[in-house]
């Protein structure tokens, strides 16, 4: 999905408007006025080339999703005129993503699609066999914030800092329970495994790296509490390729898949 280049359409909803959206990290009000920062005002108004009076979405992960006009501010700063409510806040949904760091390209994609999977909150876990263990936080953030511009979702998820293995397990919330991502996993059908689960349980899902756990973190994730040990299918998936699959399993049997999202009347 690609921002839209040509938008004059008045909004309606995420799923057919045809205006932009882009995050405002400010409060959201009805006759309130954001001025935009150099970047956001390159974007709207050099890149996507709107006007004055065209709309734009806007939404900022606390106050719902707005339609606002671009109003011209001084030379070349562009502002935002919050006009009405479009959409009504949501909460982030229930799925946690915690992964091994790939090679950027790799990573950003990783990251991008996990946001237009759902996750609400992605944690980097350094392992053994993790390749890259220096991250840009602000690059990941940056891409959790466009993927959920394009994307339509009101809440942004959290960018949890980088932490070894058995800290990131650690740190999940209390009744959270843990997929394990793992080719050895007794039930070869991934749909029946995660039938048995509660579907308003709050869950991580665990991709490893591309050279998999070692036997220590493998004993060590089998032994967790509750933990539900995942297979993906026959075939030998890359990494970022799992992370994909996972999430759509996990979505569609226990997800919010078959929700529907609260509207603003």
């Amino acid at each position: 999905m690609t921002k839209d280049m040509n938008s004059t359409a008045p909004a309606t909803s995420h799923r057919s408007s045809r205006a932009p959206r882009l995050f405002l990290d400010a409060e959201l009000a009805a006759g309130a006025v954001v001025e935009l920062d150099k970047a956001q005002a390159n974007y709207l108004g050099n890149v996507l080339r709107l006007k004055a009076g065209q709309p734009v979405l806007v939404f900022n992960g606390r106050d719902g999703e707005w339609r606002a006009d671009v109003e011209a501010s001084g030379r070349k700063a562009l502002a935002l005129a919050i006009r009405d409510q479009t959409r009504v806040q949501t909460e982030l949904g229930r799925i946690h993503y915690l992964f091994a760091p790939l090679k950027q390209a790799r990573l950003d994609y990783v990251v991008q699609k996990a946001v237009e999977m759902g996750a609400a909150s992605l944690t980097p876990v350094i392992t053994q066999h993790t390749q890259v263990t220096r991250l840009n936080q602000d690059r990941l953030v940056a891409n959790v914030i466009e993927a959920a511009e394009q994307c339509g979702i009101l809440s942004v998820p959290a960018v949890r800092r980088e932490a070894r293995l058995a800290e990131a397990v650690a740190g999940l919330p209390p009744a959270c329970r843990l997929i394990f991502c793992d080719e050895e996993a007794p039930e070869p059908n991934p749909i029946a495994a995660l039938a048995g689960l509660d579907a308003a349980c709050e869950v991580a899902v665990l991709i490893g790296p591309e050279g998999g756990f070692d036997e220590a973190e493998r004993r060590f994730l089998t032994a967790y509490p509750g933990v539900l040990r995942l297979a993906l299918g026959p075939r030998i998936l890359r990494a970022d390729t799992a992370a994909v699959a996972a999430l759509a399993l996990v979505q569609s049997v226990i997800g919010d898949w078959r929700e529907r999202a609260p509207r603003a009347g």
